[in-house]
């Protein structure tokens, strides 16, 4: 069954081997054997159980939470030649039925399935019968009271086994599971622990980077001018930061496109569908967006916030490059967004999640104040200690030179120790800058010795410069109603003198990617096939692909067959189209 699963890999997806980990998830569904496979973003996951669905006798189950993922996923399939469908809320009640027909009758070889439906006993009536081989149980963490997105509906997914006239192999995936969510998970599921597929949680095509106590507006409108046409989401832990950063960029004439909770349901489906079908360039959205998104030409994601756990960040931060191709994680860190984290954890309906909530908070704070490698911090944080620095990341790839900035560090302590250090840090800026703002006035801070010594900088720029102090555990944050700044242990010797400050110069935007005049072409004509099809781009095909073309500029068929991600349907479909663009 293995040199038939081989031969589908080639036909119906275009590659020649499988990826590290892949083959030994299939053959262990193929044996009929229970098992977990943890894979990173972009790691192939779903071929470990969409190639075992055409292989075996029967219709393929998967239950997912992802609608996105679930269209995406679909779309992708029958572009392939691959009969799939899917059921969730978004389709009608006619359409479910149509749905469940094509089921019943054989006609479906993959069934994505929203975990809710197992709530449902008519439901699962429907399904009784069936012939199912296989349930592929996506985003597996989500079984688990430890994991960051926990679903009560997917602890039914164990009872749905016993449903079917042979029981189902049961296939768990996930890309985020520290060590006890992965027990989790394997005891609820009667997944023995010798059967885990784990081929590690390294991204080598993703550099990941830390920006403390920078400007962000500044850095963002650069970052976006510089990387134009180019595909990236912004995520922001707040509507209200979303609609602020959307409509910068806006005005500033960047295709962008955003996504929360405050908007209706068609504007959400609207704003996802353009940036699917890359009539924009880039998505502004709250954590609310992007779960499964399998749009696979994304190049960059920024955290113009601080996540609040590290699950959630490798996940969102994962969507960048998964097509393999090099691109950039970038997170900025300003210590009022930890505040703002806190706010929305105490929010929580199940109170006694905080603790641990606010425990894994804290382990984001840390990541964004090492020194060390950090795609080696994360890789640790899920339990694989063996990993190496990676060389790629901000703290690996450092050479800016270092500023020796003490004496305004001395200047900052001194003003906040003259005002109490019970003010926050913009008050205490404006101080520094000698503003004759009104409530500086009312106060009395224009007679302190330390108003306006730093009116040679902006107040934003000395705010920036106490975010740096922060960084480095000189200030700290009282979190209240409203935050305040006060001067810490470890500042005492630099209010001495015997204790430099060094600042590292700012981090300067660069572009990913190199243009060229090819790709570029292909581009335009893969966003016309797509607009033709109804589908998003990278369902036509990859940028990976797009980019093995212009590698190879093959010149007939089998030269275009040779290329990574066609299959022989997509030659059948666009082979004609390419082939004109490449020699013309």
């Amino acid at each position: 069954m293995l040199e038939q699963a081989r031969k589908y890999l080639q036909s119906y997806f275009g590659y020649e081997t499988f990826r590290k980990g892949q083959e030994q998830a299939i053959q262990q569904v193929l044996d009929g054997v229970n098992s977990i496979c943890v894979m990173p973003t972009g790691g192939g996951k779903s071929i470990c159980y969409q190639i075992p669905a055409l292989v075996l006798e029967g219709t393929t189950i998967v239950v997912s939470p992802l609608i996105s993922l679930m269209k995406d996923q679909v779309d992708t399939l029958i572009e392939a030649g691959i009969s799939a469908a899917y059921i969730n809320s978004s389709l009608s009640h006619e359409e479910v039925r149509e749905v469940l027909y094509d089921v019943q009758r054989g006609a479906v070889k993959l069934l994505y399935i929203a975990p809710e439906r197992l709530d449902s006993q008519t439901f699962l009536n429907e399904l009784q019968g069936i012939p199912v081989p296989l349930i592929a149980v996506d985003e597996a963490h989500c079984i688990s009271q430890w994991g960051h997105d926990f679903r009560p509906s997917y602890r039914l997914i164990s009872r749905m086994t016993e449903l079917f006239p042979n029981t189902p192999t049961v296939l768990a995936l996930t890309a985020t599971a520290t060590p006890q969510v992965r027990e989790d998970i394997c005891r609820i599921l009667a997944i023995k622990e010798e059967h885990t597929v784990m081929t590690g949680f390294e991204r080598a095509n993703l550099s990941f980077s830390v920006i403390p106590g920078q400007d962000r507006e500044k850095f963002l409108k650069d970052y976006v001018k510089k990387n134009e046409n180019e595909a990236g989401i912004i995520y922001a832990a707040t509507r209200k930061t979303v609609d602020h950063v959307h409509d910068m960029l806006h005005k500033r004439g960047v295709k962008v496109a955003k996504y929360h909770a405050g908007l209706y349901d068609e504007d959400r489906r609207y704003e996802q569908e353009r940036f699917l079908k890359d009539e924009v360039d880039v998505m502004v959205a709250t954590n609310a967006f992007g779960m499964g998104i399998d749009k696979s030409n994304i190049r960059y994601v920024i955290h113009y916030q601080i996540p609040r756990n590290m699950e959630s960040y490798y996940q969102e931060a994962g969507r960048a490059g998964r097509d393999g191709l090099p691109s950039e994680c970038i997170l900025m860190y300003a210590s009022q967004d930890v505040q703002t984290q806190r706010f929305l954890i105490d929010q929580a309906q199940d109170q006694s999640r905080i603790p641990g909530e606010l425990v894994k908070l804290q382990g984001m704070v840390d990541y964004c104040h090492t020194e060390n490698c950090l795609q080696q911090f994360i890789i640790h944080y899920f339990g694989d200690t063996d990993a190496q620095e990676c060389g790629r990341c901000s703290n690996c790839m450092d050479n800016r030179e270092s500023q020796d900035v003490t004496t305004d560090a001395q200047m900052v302590l001194s003003c906040v120790i003259r005002m109490g250090q019970k003010f926050g840090k913009m008050l205490t800026a404006q101080v520094l800058t000698g503003s004759k703002n009104k409530k500086v006035i009312e106060f009395g801070f224009d007679k302190l010795t330390t108003y306006g010594i730093l009116k040679h900088y902006s107040a934003k720029e000395v705010a920036n410069l106490m975010e740096f102090m922060i960084s480095q555990d000189l200030l700290a944050v009282e979190h209240g109603s409203f935050p305040t700044i006060y001067v810490t242990e470890h500042s005492k010797d630099v209010l001495k003198g015997n204790r430099k400050v060094l600042r590292k110069g700012v981090v300067i935007t660069k572009q990913i990617a190199d243009n060229d005049p090819m790709f570029e072409e292909l581009r335009v004509l893969r966003k016309r096939l797509a607009e033709e099809a109804n589908v998003p781009p990278f369902v036509i095909f990859s940028d990976k692909t797009l980019q093995d073309m212009c590698a190879r500029r093959p010149k007939d068929e089998d030269e275009f067959l040779k290329v990574s991600g066609v299959g022989a349907n997509k030659l059948e479909k666009y082979g004609d189209a390419f082939l004109a663009v490449i020699n013309g």
